[in-house]
């Protein structure tokens, strides 16, 4: 489009990320402008499962964070050989939703990431129904194979949406504000914490 940035008619299917089952097909248009700003996007969409099966899952997720004993830690998932221990894989079902957010708004026409690792996730106990866990994660940047750190916190109840709020390291270790959808606040969250949003 002259004067105002490219525009791009994508045909796509999805998958589910844990079993690479067929989650369903999607027609899109994606505008990028030419300032910096995120992509315009018209998305639809027809999935395989239904919304009760989704819901479904979602409850199941909800329901086995919620039964541990106590708050879920973890460190290098996936570890080197791309193992996830049984106990962590709903951190990083989180993680995943998670971070597409910082990958939606940190790509441009030039520039994709993909989650690479979650290098850190502590899970913060609340008193009201929400979960709520802070990560670091490292993106991997395309196409020059760089690692950004991010640090994300998450919180979700199923049937809400997940708020996510971030920020990124530039490769010279200063930081970059990022920003999401909101946030939560942890019970007994120290100051010291607290004050790093």
């Amino acid at each position: 489009i002259p004067d105002f940035g490219h525009k791009y008619y994508l045909q796509f299917s999805t998958e589910d990320y844990r079993t690479g089952e067929n989650a369903g097909s999607c027609l899109a248009t994606v505008l990028y402008p030419r300032k910096k700003s995120p992509p315009v996007v018209s998305i639809k969409c027809s999935h395989t499962k239904d919304q009760n099966e989704i819901q479904e899952e979602d409850n199941t997720l909800y329901q086995r964070i919620r039964q541990q004993s106590k708050p879920i830690t973890g460190s290098n998932i996936p570890d080197s050989y791309g193992n996830i221990e049984p106990a962590l894989e709903p951190a990083w079902a989180l993680a995943v939703a998670g971070s597409s957010s910082i990958m939606w708004e940190k790509s441009t026409e030039d520039l994709g990431y993909f989650l690479a690792q979650v290098k850190s996730v502590k899970q913060w106990m609340r008193k009201d129904d929400f979960i709520e866990f802070d990560y670091t994660v490292l993106l991997h940047e395309m196409p020059t194979q760089e690692m950004i750190s991010c640090h994300m916190r998450l919180t979700w109840l199923p049937g809400h949406p997940l708020r996510e709020k971030h920020f990124c390291a530039p490769q010279n270790h200063g930081l970059e504000e990022g920003s999401g959808l909101g946030s939560g606040s942890a019970a007994g969250l120290s100051e010291e914490r607290g004050a790093n949003f």
